[in-house]
């Protein structure tokens, strides 16, 4: 009796061992399970935020860096196709017509410098300077710098500019090209005058201004 008792409890103990393992293999089984849906779901998550993995870039060929250091050196090579770089500007010009006492009517510019017009240039048909080299240097003209002059007393419809044999741009006054005089050493001087009987004093319609002229120098025809 007492051995069959002793039997029945070691089949007893046999058969709790066999029903932990089974249990702790399905647990476990189960925990692989969710570590693996929750390692994909992570994988999945940081590919969607990141997107798919790149090869890295290749550096610039030697003819693609030289190609990038000329454009940023030129502006005009970084434009876009059919579009033209910005023009490069100086300082703006100005033109003032005012009255003075004994010359009258007068154009000067934001200096106060008196301007001047050359009866050997031309104004129409088309504007045209015939003041280069040494004339250039005794009258300089006066040059827009790329920039739409600032007008006082004077008709926008007026101004405008032609290109000079250098491609400078000089301002023109009802097409008369403007110059200054070098021999005008402060402002409001007027020195150049009927100069040759060919330069005068500019008005503020661009007529020439024929007052106060020098001994010796008649006004011309109108």
């Amino acid at each position: 009796m007492i051995r069959r008792n002793r039997v029945a409890i070691a089949v007893a103990g046999g058969l709790a061992a066999v029903l932990a393992l089974v249990m702790w293999t399905s647990d476990t089984t189960v925990l692989r399970g969710t570590n693996v849906a929750q390692t994909e779901q992570v994988g999945a998550a940081a590919q969607g935020d990141y997107g798919d993995v790149q090869e890295p870039l290749a550096p610039p060929t030697s003819e693609e860096a030289v190609a990038e250091d000329e454009a940023a050196d030129d502006p005009a090579a970084g434009a876009p196709e059919g579009q033209a770089a910005p023009a490069p500007s100086g300082p703006r010009i100005t033109l003032v017509g005012k009255s003075v006492p004994k010359m009258g009517d007068v154009v000067q510019d934001g200096d106060g410098r008196t301007l001047y017009r050359f009866d050997k240039d031309t104004a129409k048909p088309a504007a045209k300077s015939n003041c280069e080299d040494q004339c250039a240097v005794t009258w300089p003209p006066l040059l827009s710098n790329g920039n739409t002059p600032a007008l006082q007393g004077v008709d926008p419809a007026l101004v405008s500019t032609v290109e000079r044999a250098d491609g400078s741009e000089q301002v023109t006054l009802d097409g008369w090209p403007l110059y200054t005089y070098a021999k005008d050493e402060a402002p409001g001087q007027w020195k150049g005058q009927g100069v040759g009987g060919t330069w005068f004093v500019v008005q503020p319609d661009g007529k020439r201004n024929v007052e106060c002229l020098p001994p010796g120098v008649t006004a011309p025809a109108a």
